[in-house]
């Protein structure tokens, strides 16, 4: 891409290029240094000015670095006049960015560059470029280490080296496949170690045995419910479903599409707290829907850790779902905890787009109990086992 805007800047004097990233908070997180590198390489240094914060470019043209997040709606159109708007690392470009740019960039003959490494199936970019019909005059390529005839021997061994080493990362990393655990991710191994034992794929329904939601609840951000069946010492889990924004009565409506509006709804400790516009709680909201609810209690401090540690040792008798389960699976593998690179020390679980489902998940880890283990706790349970379920 550096190379390829040197020689179209070359080509057609008075060319007005952007290089692009969702965040840019220095020249040095830019790809200034990369196309100074091309320009050095290609041997044509007499016809570029490199500037402190510009390149210009034969003709009076210019070739700029700008962040997205830096533009309003307003700001943005600073860039209409431009031939091309190169935008790096564009998985992490946001909607809002996406939006802002594409009918920004509008003069005749200009072109939107997006080079990027696959993440998430949900990232803007890979939405408009990769899922569907691409926009018209869209050329998309897929390209890998497999398509570079100059793959140095040193790369390849590395190549080599992840591929026995982190077989977790290497498919995202070498082969162009999303992420499906994030480095340093809480369940990077168990996820690993399911898909290994086929436990991640197909998972049925057992139309005898009681079926149970899990949930985390979101006010301003995201609600995630996991939908599982605790059979013996197995948890199956068979269902994902998540939104944001969005009145419990969405949920409520979704639960029942799917079958399961007798299912035993399983409520974090704020599902006892009152909704601040009917002043009603959350859990006697659910049980005038007709679900059966529970309430886990408030876990206290540590509480985040100890869900983690509990779903560390119980991934071994867990079978996921994962055509139903897609986006939780991606969510697990992208929980990670948050750090602080000055100290180098762990501070807890980050809470980001990939919590919401983990702290679900989580819960339910927490509310399982081995069979045999707990009679009091089956008992507690026995009137809601006794709701059966015959099609999911």
């Amino acid at each position: 891409m550096a190379g390829n805007l040197v020689r179209v800047a070359m080509l057609n004097p008075g060319f007005r290029g952007v290089c692009i990233r969702e965040v840019q908070k220095s020249l040095k997180e830019s790809a200034k240094r990369l196309i100074e590198d091309k320009i050095a390489s290609f041997g044509v240094g007499s016809m570029f000015d490199v500037q402190e914060a510009v390149i210009k470019t034969p003709g009076d043209g210019v070739i700029i670095f700008q962040g997205m997040q830096d533009h309003t709606s307003e700001s943005v159109k600073s860039l209409e006049g431009f031939d091309v708007a190169w935008c790096e690392e564009a998985q992490s470009l946001s909607q809002r960015s996406l939006t802002l740019l594409r009918p920004t960039i509008r003069k005749d003959g200009s072109e939107l560059w997006f080079s990027w490494n696959r993440t998430r199936k949900v990232d803007p970019v890979d939405a408009l470029l990769t899922q569907g019909s691409p926009p018209t005059d869209s050329l998309v390529v897929k390209a890998n280490w497999s398509d570079n005839p100059w793959f140095p021997d040193v790369l390849n061994q590395e190549r080599l080296d992840d591929q026995r080493d982190r077989p977790d990362q290497y498919e995202h990393v070498w082969e162009g496949d999303y992420a499906k655990v994030t480095e340093g991710a809480y369940y990077a191994k168990q996820l690993l170690q399911a898909r290994r034992e086929s436990r991640i794929g197909r998972v049925a329904v057992d139309p005898l045995m009681e079926l149970r939601t899990f949930w985390d609840l979101g006010v301003n951000d995201s609600t995630a419910i996991w939908v599982a069946q605790f059979i013996g010492r197995e948890i199956r889990v068979l269902d994902y479903l998540e939104g944001q924004g969005q009145p419990l009565a969405y949920y409520v409506n979704e639960l029942r599409s799917r079958g399961l509006s007798k299912a035993l709804a399983v409520l974090p400790h704020d599902g006892s707290h009152r909704d601040v516009v009917t002043a009603v709680k959350v859990e006697d909201h659910l049980r005038q829907a007709g679900f059966t609810v529970q309430t886990i209690k408030n876990q206290g401090k540590g509480a985040a850790m100890r869900r983690v540690e509990t779903v560390r040792r119980l991934f071994p008798r867990i079978w996921i779902n994962e055509a139903a389960c897609m986006d939780g699976i991606d969510a697990l593998g992208a929980y990670h905890e948050r750090k602080d690179e000055a100290r180098n020390v762990g501070l807890g679980p980050e809470h980001d787009w990939a919590s919401h489902a983990a702290d679900a998940f989580g819960l339910m880890c927490v509310a399982y109990q081995e069979p045999g283990l707990n009679d009091a706790h089956e008992e507690r349970f026995a009137d809601a086992t006794r709701s059966r379920h015959t099609g999911y």
